[in-house]
């Protein structure tokens, strides 16, 4: 028996949106999967592809009705769970995702992805048990499932198994187009050797925060005996990494830079020197201060706050928001300043906004009284000279307090309950990497900082204002 033509004319274009969606050409491939589903509305492969690109597009709502209706037709396959779910856990429906990842390995037990994916929610929510049983269970049916791997390393970085976690988060496959050019180019990638007398090259990877708390490896390698350590870095931290101790030359990374490798013996990525080093959580390096403003820079912020906030005030600075394109930036980032309004209430406290680029409603929403010193920021090195003239900084998981934490600078840190970051760890209010210099506050109920701010507010108004200058960090000359 014959097709109907509808039917013939669904799976014509749902190929061609294959095709398409190959091609990177989204909106013709959405154009066609919609026409498919209209002609043929049991379609149900045509419904999870089209819910795929609608995701992918922002279009959370629409993306939902189409995996829902590919389910309700029977579908079983196992990326509409796969895809389904990681659309719930993003939208914040974690036991609704919980259940579809569920209902997928029912339907295909020996999916490694489901498992992977369903081991990261657990992750998230710190069900470490449940996690590491799922993580565990996809290496063991895909034993080279990267994701897995990567996904259980993150894991054990959150526990503080430090040795085990990096070992394993060198899965990651999410570094700069560069790190392939270097391997390509035939530069060894350094893992653990002797350096005596050789040189070596940091790679940028991840976000300013991840390189300003990976740098201080430059010290560890000029120990080890390196002859030279060069760093390649965000431009904006380019200016700041000059002053680290040892460092050779300090290149700002972007896409279209040329290296003559011949320059070096070996290079890394900033991310992996912790597994080539061997740390654990009981010797990271770095503990004390490893970056320090330039004595100029230092003096003029200085000036600044004495002329402009009142005598003898504590000098706290606020940071509320990170970058956007972060994964986990819906939990980790505040849904405004306003949410600090009760710090305002703590007697001889001046606030000094750190965050640049702000809104007119994020303006009007700043605590009475705010120096708005952020969109006076040049880069991370004038930041630095900021931060060092505060007394205290006050912020969401984000480069400002890994900047205070590596000046040795007092900073509280807001933490999510969910996906909290794995360098934080589970339970302390101490952070393992800038010990006494960090601490923790963090959320009980993903999504609800009140009682955050409440402690925050609590621990300010314990705190004494300075009757002098704010120690400084030991300032370098510019």
């Amino acid at each position: 028996m014959s097709q109907p033509s509808s039917l013939v004319a669904a799976h014509t274009l749902f190929q061609e949106a294959l095709v398409l969606m190959d091609a990177g050409e989204t909106a013709r491939a959405c154009e066609c999967l919609h026409e498919a589903c209209r002609q043929a509305p049991h379609f149900s492969e045509a419904w999870t592809n089209l819910g795929y690109l609608l995701a992918s597009g922002g279009d959370a709502a629409g993306a939902e009705r189409c995996y829902r209706q590919a389910r309700q037709l029977g579908s079983a396959h196992p990326r509409l769970y796969l895809n389904y779910g990681a659309l719930l856990a993003a939208r914040g429906l974690r036991a609704e995702a919980e259940a579809i990842y569920r209902e997928g390995l029912d339907a295909a037990p020996d999916d490694a992805d489901l498992w992977s994916n369903l081991g990261v929610l657990f992750a998230n929510l710190k069900r470490d048990t449940y996690a590491e049983f799922c993580l565990r269970t996809a290496l063991e049916i895909a034993p080279d499932h990267r994701n897995a791997r990567y996904n259980l390393g993150y894991l054990q970085l959150c526990q503080g198994k430090y040795r085990e976690g990096f070992a394993a988060f060198e899965a990651r496959d999410w570094r700069n187009p560069l790190d392939a050019a270097l391997d390509a180019a035939g530069l060894a990638r350094w893992r653990g050797e002797p350096l005596g007398g050789q040189r070596i090259l940091i790679g940028c990877e991840a976000g300013h925060g991840d390189m300003i708390q990976f740098c201080r490896y430059v010290g560890v390698l000029r120990e080890r005996g390196a002859a030279r350590v060069d760093i390649l870095c965000h431009a904006g931290l380019r200016r700041l990494f000059t002053g680290l101790a040892g460092v050779g030359r300090v290149m700002a990374y972007e896409p279209s830079l040329q290296l003559e490798t011949t320059d070096w013996d070996y290079w890394s990525p900033a991310m992996s020197l912790p597994h080539a080093c061997g740390s654990d959580l009981a010797d990271l390096p770095g503990r004390r201060p490893y970056l320090f403003p330039f004595a100029g820079d230092a003096l003029r912020w200085r000036q600044r706050l004495a002329d402009a906030l009142p005598a003898g005030a504590l000098r706290v600075g606020l940071a509320w928001r990170g970058s956007p394109r972060f994964e986990n930036d819906r939990e980790r980032s505040l849904p405004g300043p306003q949410l600090f309004a009760p710090l305002a209430t703590v007697p001889g406290v001046a606030f000094v906004n750190l965050q640049k680029h702000l809104s007119p409603a994020e303006a009007a929403a700043l605590p009475p009284g705010t120096l708005d010193a952020g969109s006076a920021l040049d880069d991370f090195a004038d930041t630095a000279a900021l931060v060092d003239a505060l007394d205290l900084v006050i912020s969401v998981d984000t480069a400002i307090a890994h900047l205070a934490g590596a000046l040795g600078k007092r900073c509280w840190v807001m933490l999510p309950a969910y996906a909290t970051d794995w360098r934080w760890g589970r339970h302390d209010d101490d952070a393992p990497w800038y010990p006494g210099v960090l601490r923790l506050f963090r959320q009980t109920d993903p999504g609800d900082w009140h009682p955050v701010i409440e402690a925050l507010t609590h621990a300010l108004a314990a705190q004494r204002a300075p009757h002098a200058e704010p120690a400084t960090c030991a300032a370098r000359a510019t």
